[in-house]
């Protein structure tokens, strides 16, 4: 089945790290757009950081500083590496493809999305 699949979750304390993984195949890893998004029970999904092409790089302001969002397109694989966790950064993190053309950002409308993995900061 077509996916994208993410791995790396789990508890940590504040001040910790953890870094996610996103490994999708030729068909649902995309060259052009790939971002990271998190969602709290009862809360709308947030997106955290976005890559376009290998260069162009955004971030929520809430993770500015503290995550980077990185790729490697010969394993079809996004990452996102996670430094001082916070509490308010415990959510299912998630991650999405986009192909074509057009913004790469919270608004824009993704082709391929992942499951989730869970992250847990505690204090």
């Amino acid at each position: 089945q077509e996916q994208l699949v993410e791995s790396g979750g789990g508890s940590v304390q504040a001040g910790g790290s953890l870094r996610l993984s996103c490994a999708g195949v030729q068909s649902t890893y995309s060259g052009y757009c790939m971002a990271w998004f998190r969602q709290v029970p009862g809360k709308g999904r947030e997106g955290v950081a976005f890559i376009l092409y290998d260069r162009i790089t955004t971030y929520a302001d809430s993770v500015k500083g503290r995550f980077t969002i990185s790729r490697d397109n010969a394993k079809y694989t996004l990452y996102l590496q996670m430094n001082s966790l916070k509490p308010e950064d415990t959510a299912t993190y998630s991650c999405a493809s986009k192909f074509g053309s057009g913004t790469c950002d919270n608004s824009s409308i993704y082709n391929y999305r992942g499951q989730g993995t869970q992250v847990t900061v505690s204090s």
